[in-house]
């Protein structure tokens, strides 16, 4: 594949992630003050990110065999999230939160030798 090749590649990558980004608020423009989209806009962020903190959570057992989790995982899980947790109280930033929740995570599986 030739480097002019690559370019355009990218170049329709780029446009339809950007025109399917955007086409929602083109064509709900008029929409904006209807109930169901102020309904949608103020629940769904929220449910959404529930879905997720519950996906990342679905293995973990918190308590195993009457004890609490201590397995390599455990840990970095129950802090991460305690981070998340104390970051957005603190803050209200929803950024800043999934970042440092992350950032937590990632530094104490890397650094504490867990796979």
């Amino acid at each position: 594949m030739s480097t002019a090749d690559l370019l355009v590649f990218i170049a329709v990558c780029a446009t339809a992630t950007f025109a399917t980004r955007v086409l929602p608020f083109v064509a709900l423009a008029r929409q904006a003050e209807h109930p169901l989209i102020l309904h949608l806009g103020r629940y769904l962020p929220p449910a959404v990110m529930m879905i997720l903190v519950i996906y990342a959570l679905r293995d973990f057992r918190p308590l195993t065999d009457g004890r609490l989790n201590v397995a390599p995982d455990g840990w970095p899980l129950i802090l991460a999230s305690l981070t998340v947790v104390v970051l957005h109280l603190w803050r209200r930033h929803a950024l800043l939160s999934i970042a440092g929740g992350t950032g937590a995570y990632m530094a104490m599986v890397q650094l504490g030798g867990t796979p």
